[in-house]
């Protein structure tokens, strides 16, 4: 009898464990599906706002928010923070891992069309020419002053130079780069020259592709050296105006300044201010080292940079557009009045960009 209640309790026991064991498996499985009905019932309260967020952000990521209406970008950053609440809640409180993978992907995009818009390249480049560029310019204004300035300089000088004697001609133009039109041409040759439609038989339009390939050389050359404490960025431009007053001072003398000054204008003036720009960007680095202010070198330096990298550009755009005006222009006009309309017309035109554009009403 002592064994048999023995045994009695023992089946007991082991009935009562296997009971026990199966209330745990029941209560895990309740609790399983307790998460998944939690994460259902979760889901269906707020789906219909994460897929309106979904088309949203679609339409932001194909035509931008600036083509979005004011009702789409409004309720596109209301339902990206309903996304981010969710998200923080859905993390507390453990819901499944597919749906916590689906909101952190839906409010990283979210973010990005919220908080990180991309602009299309014809923004920036209407930005650029409205606004960022026509700025630099008019920061930098000082700087373009003095390039201005060295170029005329040294414009002055060789006209003086060479009005003193004719040699300093070929001491700033090589004899083989002259092409005869040296001192030793007489005026009918220089006058045939500069009037002459196929310039490429008189040997005017060889200089003038030297010239606009010379002056290019310098524009780069003064921008990349200016940052060395911006003297070789002087000699270069004050260089520049030698050639070119020494040039005019043959012409004048031969009573045909005028008439080079209307065959330069065409291109010269777009040209000669693309190396003064560059010139100013270049000098812009040099200064900012030499002259750093409250700034350190290195702040001061990517500071200026900003600008400098703007005016870069400009004079590489005009540099382009005198070549244009110098390849087809020049031949097609060959009154000296109308290349002298056309070329500081286009002078204006610039003037009238860097002063005027980007000015913000109040």
């Amino acid at each position: 009898m002592g064994q048999g209640g023995l045994i009695d309790r023992g089946g007991l026991a082991d009935r009562g464990g296997l009971a026990d064991r199966g209330g745990l498996a029941d209560r895990g499985g309740l609790a399983d599906q307790g998460d998944l009905m939690r994460s259902a019932r979760f889901r269906r309260e707020r789906e219909a706002g994460w897929r309106r967020l979904e088309a949203l952000v679609a339409e932001a990521e194909t035509a931008g928010l600036q083509r979005m209406s004011f009702a789409a970008t409004r309720d596109l950053a209301a339902l990206y923070r309903q996304a981010t609440t969710a998200l923080a809640i859905a993390r507390e409180i453990s819901l499944d891992k597919a749906l916590l993978d689906y909101l952190e992907a839906l409010t990283a995009r979210a973010y990005l069309s919220v908080y990180a818009p991309r602009e299309r390249l014809g923004g920036l480049f209407r930005r650029f020419f409205t606004i960022g560029a026509p700025q630099a310019m008019r920061r930098s204004w000082p700087f373009v002053l003095i390039g201005l300035f060295c170029l005329a300089l040294g414009a002055l000088t060789g006209f003086l130079l060479y009005r003193e004697s004719a040699a300093w001609f070929y001491v700033f133009i090589p004899a083989e780069l002259a092409g005869g039109r040296g001192p030793e041409a007489t005026t009918e040759a220089l006058r045939a020259a500069i009037y002459d439609q196929d310039p490429d038989s008189s040997g005017l339009g060889a200089f003038a592709t030297f010239l606009f390939s010379h002056n290019t050389r310098i524009a780069i050359l003064v921008f990349g050296l200016g940052a060395f404490l911006c003297f070789p960025a002087i000699l270069l431009t004050f260089y520049n105006g030698l050639i070119l007053g020494a040039f005019l001072a043959l012409h004048v003398d031969r009573g045909l300044g005028v008439d080079l000054a209307g065959w330069l204008s065409v291109h010269g003036v777009t040209e000669l201010a693309a190396i003064c720009i560059a010139y100013a960007g270049g000098v812009r680095l040099g200064a900012a080292i030499l002259f750093p202010g409250d700034r350190t070198r290195v702040d001061a330096l990517r500071h200026a940079g900003r600008d400098a990298a703007k005016l870069a550009i400009v004079a590489g755009l005009m540099l382009l557009v005198a070549a244009f005006l110098e390849g087809f222009v020049r031949q097609l006009v060959q009154e000296r009045d109308a290349r002298l309309a056309v070329g500081w017309g286009v002078g204006l035109a610039w003037l009238a960009w860097f002063a005027l554009a980007g000015r913000r009403s109040r």
